[in-house]
């Protein structure tokens, strides 16, 4: 029997198992806490791209805004009531064998399993630090909660696409996984990272003995789950989960196993960035763009059952456009303002289940018209169920969706659209393309409504020929004018258009009676008006070509006007300037020819044209002159050859700088002076200094500059005395050899006020030609000046030798030596008596 020391020790026992009950209870209440907190954190990690920490900071500032606990906060990102506590949440347990799982196959639960088995992977993953521990960490947090008996981690690798294996895991030995899966090959897995989701090989195939290629016993090929890996813009890499029995991984498991992928890659990206050789880019699509460590993952680049990944997201749970180079919206606005079609730029705004809930405006084309007429950038930053409401819930807003998920570009049907401005409703015929730029939409459209493209079509008309319409009904008095018109005669549309009888205020008082005239006509005799008026705006004057006739009842009388604006004053003012600059020319071409006249009459006064033949100081003496060829204006160039009292003689020759009257007037200037001076005594070199003097003190304007060379000739000794102000120097033909005088000190004159002139004797001999010429004789263009003074000598030489010997030397020299006159040609040839 038992005594009272056994009772003693009962009811003991039974505190103590009172209490450990208890405390069990407490334990499972906080590990349900627990696994609710690390399957929240979870799928922020998996969802935004976060790591352990960051996942768990964003819940408890989530608890915080919302003046909630953070257990709620879990609750409210899984989906749940966040009223719920942890006392509320599905009682944690194993998970239970079923009839179709076969031996050792266990299914994830719906709710709490699968919270705690994701909870628990997320900690095995928060501590690896290579693909290798990556792997392991799946296969250690899968192995019973999915029946997972090896786990295989590839990368993709760029620019080939080959899968490259990067960690694997309950799966050893080369003779039993392959290192590099080809892209050509075919392989599932291949598909799976082409396709972005995930594929089963659900039926067992029984071969030969021998190792599998992917792993798994011997004798047989097992169902291997690949399931994509999401990278920030595309996919990366493909994990291969092999099951551990013959039988394919139940629905319950395959969710697990593709919220595994997604978990692991948010770590991926989070923890080590170098989740695939090469770039992050999917098989056959374009490759990433340089996202950076911790990008959220692009969207639709995984798809599966979970929240959708929050790349590009405008609302809670990540930054706008993480991890996509999306051109910032002003920059895609420049684009589609060069568009002649509907376009707009849609962002997504996500709700915080991970849907779309609507999308907003942030570019737009000109083209582009809203269901209540807002235009191009009127419609920047409106939302799409704002602008086109009874768009959600259609074809097309699941055709964004797929669009913004798959990076597919939607392409509608024709389908036709209802829409209710000014409260009547209004149906028309369209066809959208929507393309995914990052995590954004490009979508346009095309309305396939003849009434609608008609209207399209007269707009774009009057735009490209600055044309504007209106409309006026002569009974009722009402008028009608199109959006162009306004802008044609600059005229605000909330002030409506002018009224026929008004139309003549607006016109300048000069054009009033012909407008008034011509109305008159078309409205009593319905006579057709085509007239051009200049209308009065706040922008200046315009000129408006005015097109209008009428529309008459069976009387023949007008009842309505239809008229044609077309805004000319562009034209005008082309033609005006046209007008102007004609009459410029025109003024400019008589001053020019007044002044070539008035120069050659000068010019022709003071040297007479072509071959003189002249005896002075008894020297025989050919002068020669001849203008260019080339432009109106004559030059500089001049000569003269004259007896002295004293019974010598003055040959001089010069060029003026420069063309046209002011050179002609200067060479007259220098000549006379220069003559005046010479004989009334001066020494040759006191004339330059006088002549530069002259030059310096020009009046305003008028400074130029000359060459001169001054030669007096004494026959009683036959002395020739000379000096030169920057000339060319004299060229002496003596016994068949020519050759240039050495020339004296002397510069340009009206260069410089310091100057020196000094002068040079010599006896000209029996049979001596002496050649004085200006630069035109012998300049060439693209030649040094070197090259045209030996060509001169060798010419001069050979033609005082040959058989016409000196006769007509000017016109020969000339001819051979400047064939085309592009400059003046002067030029003097003395010869001695005894020469002849």
């Amino acid at each position: 029997m038992p005594t009272d020391d056994d009772a003693s020790e009962m009811v003991a026992f039974a505190q103590t198992v009172a209490r450990l009950r208890a405390r069990v209870e407490e334990l499972e209440d906080t590990l349900a806490t627990a696994a609710v907190h690390e399957r929240a954190k979870g799928v922020l990690m998996g969802r935004d791209g976060l790591s352990a920490g960051a996942a768990g900071a964003a819940l408890a500032r989530g608890a915080g805004e919302q003046g909630r606990t953070v257990t709620e906060e879990c609750w409210s990102v899984l989906g749940g009531d966040a009223r719920r506590g942890p006392s509320s949440a599905p009682p944690l347990g194993t998970l239970p064998r079923t009839p179709d799982t076969g031996p050792g196959r266990r299914a994830p639960e719906a709710s709490a399993g699968r919270a705690r088995v994701l909870a628990e992977l997320a900690g095995r993953l928060e501590a690896a630090r290579t693909h290798q521990d990556a792997a392991r960490a799946l296969l250690g947090g899968l192995r019973r909660a999915a029946a997972v008996a090896g786990v295989l981690w590839y990368g993709v690798e760029q620019p080939s696409g080959d899968l490259v294996l990067r960690g694997h895991a309950g799966v050893e030995g080369a003779a039993v996984h392959r290192s590099r899966i080809p892209a050509t090959s075919g392989h599932a897995a291949v598909d799976a990272a082409r396709g972005g989701r995930p594929v089963w090989e659900d039926d067992a195939v029984r071969e030969p003995a021998g190792p599998a290629p992917l792993g798994g016993p011997a004798g047989r090929r097992a169902g291997v789950a690949w399931v994509p890996v999401a990278g920030a813009d595309a996919t990366t890499g493909v994990v291969g989960y092999l099951p551990a029995g013959p039988a394919p991984f139940t629905p319950a498991a395959r969710t697990l196993l593709r919220e595994a992928a997604l978990l692991a890659g948010g770590l991926l990206r989070t923890r080590f960035p170098g989740a695939a050789p090469g770039p992050a880019a999917a098989i056959g699509t374009t490759a990433a763009n340089g996202a950076a460590p911790g990008a959220a993952p692009a969207v639709g680049a995984v798809p599966y059952d979970g929240p959708v990944p929050a790349a590009g997201r405008a609302g809670p749970g990540g930054p706008a456009d993480a991890g996509s180079a999306v051109p910032d919206a002003s920059v895609v606005q420049a684009v589609l303002d060069t568009l002649p079609m509907p376009a707009v730029l849609l962002t997504p705004l996500w709700s915080p289940d991970g849907d779309v809930a609507d999308y907003r405006i942030d570019a737009a084309a000109p083209e582009s018209v809203d269901s209540v007429g807002r235009r191009g950038r009127e419609m920047v930053g409106r939302r799409v169920l704002e602008t086109y409401p009874t768009v959600a819930g259609t074809d097309l807003w699941r055709g964004y969706r797929d669009a913004l998920l798959t990076g597919v570009p939607y392409e509608s049907e024709s389908f036709t659209y209802e829409e209710v401005a000014a409260g009547a409703p209004s149906e028309s015929s369209y066809t959208v393309r929507a393309t995914r730029l990052g995590g954004r939409l490009v979508v346009t459209w095309a309305c396939h409504d003849p009434l609608v493209r008609e209207a399209r079509r007269l707009h774009q008309m009057e735009h490209l020929g600055d044309l504007g319409w209106a409309e006026w009904n002569l009974l009722t008095g009402e008028a009608t004018w199109s959006e162009q018109a306004y802008r044609i005669l600059g005229r605000d549309p909330a002030d409506g258009p002018v009224s026929w009888e008004e139309l003549a205020l607006h016109v300048v008082p000069e054009d009033v009676p012909q407008l008034t005239e011509a109305a008159g006509r078309l409205r009593d005799a319905a006579d057709p008006v085509d007239r051009t008026f200049r209308i009065t705006t706040g922008a200046g004057v315009r000129h408006v070509r005015f097109v209008a006739e009428a529309v008459t009842d069976p009387a023949g009388a007008a009842i309505e006007v239809h008229a044609l604006y077309q805004d000319l004053t562009a034209q005008r003012r082309a033609e005006q300037a046209l007008l102007e600059s004609e009459r410029a020319f025109l003024v400019q071409q008589g001053l020019l020819q007044a002044e070539r006249a008035l120069a050659k009459s000068l010019q022709e006064a003071l040297l007479p044209r072509q071959e003189r033949r002249l005896t002075v100081a008894g020297l025989r003496t050919e002068v020669f002159y001849l203008p260019s060829e080339e432009g109106l204006s004559v030059g500089g160039d001049w000569y003269s050859a004259i007896g002295l009292p004293d019974g010598s003689g003055l040959f001089v020759i010069g060029d003026v700088a420069g063309h046209g009257i002011g050179a002609v007037a200067t060479m007259a200037q220098l000549r006379f002076t220069a003559k005046g001076m010479i004989v009334t005594g001066s020494p040759l070199p006191d004339a330059l200094m006088r002549l530069n003097a002259l030059l310096l003190h020009a009046a305003e304007g008028r400074h130029t500059t000359a060459t001169m060379i001054l030669a007096r000739y004494q026959p009683w000794d036959r002395t020739m005395t000379w000096v030169q102000a920057g000339h060319l120097p004299p060229l002496l033909v003596r016994d068949g050899t020519a050759r240039f005088l050495e020339p004296p000190a002397g510069i340009i004159l009206g260069a410089t006020a310091e100057c020196r002139y000094e002068e040079q004797r010599f006896t000209l001999e029996a049979g001596d030609h002496l050649l004085l010429y200006t630069d035109g004789l012998v300049e060439r263009p693209a030649e040094d000046i070197a090259e045209g003074l030996a060509r001169l000598a060798a010419v001069a030489a050979g033609a005082v030798g040959d058989e016409q010997g000196a006769e007509h030397l000017t016109l020969r020299l000339t001819a051979d030596l400047s064939p085309t006159r592009r400059d003046d040609v002067c030029l003097l040839h003395l010869g001695p008596p005894e020469a002849d």
